[in-house]
């Protein structure tokens, strides 16, 4: 069976469990059941496999717990990050699931001390918490103990079914693609609430690929709107490990969303030392700041958020916000988010950021940043998306890409919109690897391609009050019937000359008909 098949056969299963289990339980909040028992079970597996290192004459998970020495479970915290009894793994307690009348208050008793098992060391950040969501004895679950062991036995059995092949070969991949596949249609279906932090796959992929462009190695990766981690993620997968040498780095304002983020990093095997998710406001609260710059910076911002903005004075001498001379207005925090990158940014790097059209050709504050953008040649390329790739939104947004190192006085504008560059399923449109490889060979060679591509000198945007709006510079396709005038003539004419012919015919009739 191919990967592909594979992936497909893996995402029909799971989202079969998440439907049959999920009752009258609404799906947006039940994806933390769901998603929680996937990781608990990674985790197991992973923890199992780094404990018996490949000698099949070791079984950890039918060993005593007691025979677990003080230097084992030190040596393990220090590598893996956390602990885990073999009493405490997934395989042993699906194993009793059905039987066991204290499953909930059991799993939320192995929840919390494998969240404890690193308190004291350096993964303690990052292991805290993680399975906050997952609330075992939550009344969602059911209004009595009998109910919600039910349903927990259920969903338990469901993930332990699940077929991910061999584990060292491809678990991995499957596991993490099966993952966002959950969260993507969770997403698909809980509207603007649940897509406004998910980036589409495909649409993540295009974004590192523009952020990490013919960079041989990057520093770190940040994104300062984390979400799911989805974007972070994409440049792991698509480049190889050793490009991104000190590892992720990401903030999220979601409590909920900084979780599932720490939980993508263990699920695609990013090691708790390689990771750094914050939770807080990126915009007032602003974490790694020691750690700036950054060499790839990638992110999907909330779109037209509120934000305190000039309510707080001394934003304006904010060293991410002062240079442009101006704050983000209040009920638009898009250009604060596009300027908090900038400031990340590193001086050879590139930031692609998902953005909402309307900031790109409104006056006021925006076009005072845009001025700001523009002049000091930072902005490298505007990227028109179609419409209905998001979940929660229908609304074509563009990518904006930043760039410190430009050696051309100018800013590219790409029109992705046209149906050369996407696919539509059903009511979305998708993005696919010819689609972006499209538009990676046209934002390399920043070649001019007529109704697609175009490069503007600096100076004509900002005779356009600079308008950085891509149908402002790039012509679209005239898609009106074109009308040879000579040949309308001609059939006008022969018309009228059949009319006359057909007139003089009737008269005639009508003479013989009366004489």
């Amino acid at each position: 069976m191919t990967n592909t098949a594979q992936r497909a056969e893996l995402q029909a299963k799971i989202w079969k469990i998440a439907n049959e289990v999920r009752g009258s339980v609404d799906g947006w909040d039940f994806k933390h059941f769901v998603l929680g028992t996937l990781f608990y079970r990674f985790i197991s597996e992973n923890f199992t496999n780094y404990i018996e290192g490949g000698d099949e004459s070791v079984n950890y998970a039918k060993l005593a717990d007691d025979i677990i020495t003080a230097e084992i479970k030190d040596d393990a915290i220090k590598t893996k990050g956390y602990f885990i009894y073999p009493s405490q793994l997934f395989a042993n307690v699906v194993d009793n699931a059905n039987t066991n009348s204290n499953l909930n208050t059991d799993l939320k008793a192995i929840f919390t001390d494998i969240e404890n098992s690193a308190n004291g060391y350096e993964s303690e950040q990052e292991i805290k918490g993680l399975f906050a969501d997952f609330d075992t004895t939550s009344t969602r679950l059911g209004n009595t103990v009998e109910d919600k062991n039910k349903r927990l036995a259920a969903i338990l059995k469901g993930v332990a079914e699940l077929n991910f092949g061999n584990f060292e070969d491809s678990q991995i991949d499957l596991f993490g693609d099966a993952y966002e596949f959950l969260i993507s249609n969770y997403a698909a279906n809980a509207g603007k609430s649940g897509g406004e932090f998910f980036t589409p796959q495909n649409v993540s992929k295009l974004i590192a690929q523009l952020a990490m462009h013919k960079q041989t190695s990057v520093n770190k990766i940040y994104d300062p709107a984390a979400g799911s981690g989805s974007l972070l993620l994409q440049a792991k997968k698509h480049f190889d490990n050793h490009i991104i040498e000190d590892g992720f780095y990401g903030q999220e304002i979601n409590h909920t969303t900084y979780n599932l983020a720490r939980m993508n990093m263990f699920l695609h095997n990013v090691n708790y030392d390689k990771f750094n998710i914050q939770l807080g406001d990126t915009l007032i609260d602003p974490h790694f700041i020691d750690d700036k710059p950054f060499d790839a910076i990638v992110s999907n911002p909330p779109y037209s958020v509120n934000w305190v903005g000039s309510d707080d004075p001394t934003l304006i001498n904010d060293d991410r916000f002062a240079p442009a001379g101006v704050l983000a207005p209040k009920s638009k925090a898009d250009f604060a988010f596009v300027l908090h990158a900038l400031n990340y940014l590193s001086s050879k790097g590139r930031a692609a950021i998902v953005c909402f059209p309307g900031i790109f050709y409104r006056g006021g504050a925006e076009q005072k940043i845009r001025k700001y953008l523009v002049d000091n040649n930072f902005v490298e390329t505007v990227i028109s998306l179609p419409a209905n790739l998001f979940y929660g939104t229908s609304i074509g947004v563009n990518i904006l890409v930043l760039s410190k190192h430009k050696s051309e006085n100018s800013t590219q504008f790409i029109d992705a919109t046209g149906e050369d560059f996407y696919k539509k399923i059903t009511n979305n449109n998708m993005l696919e690897d010819t689609h972006i490889e499209k538009i990676m060979e046209l934002f390399d060679t920043k070649e001019n391609v007529q109704h697609v591509a175009l490069t503007i000198d600096n100076a004509k945007i900002a005779e356009n009050d600079y308008n950085l709006s891509v149908s402002s510079y790039v012509e679209a396709v005239d898609t009106r019937e074109v009308i040879n005038i000579e040949v309308l003539n001609k059939e006008l004419t022969a018309t009228v000359n059949n009319i006359t012919t057909l007139r003089a015919a009737i008269d005639n009739l009508v003479k013989e008909i009366e004489g």
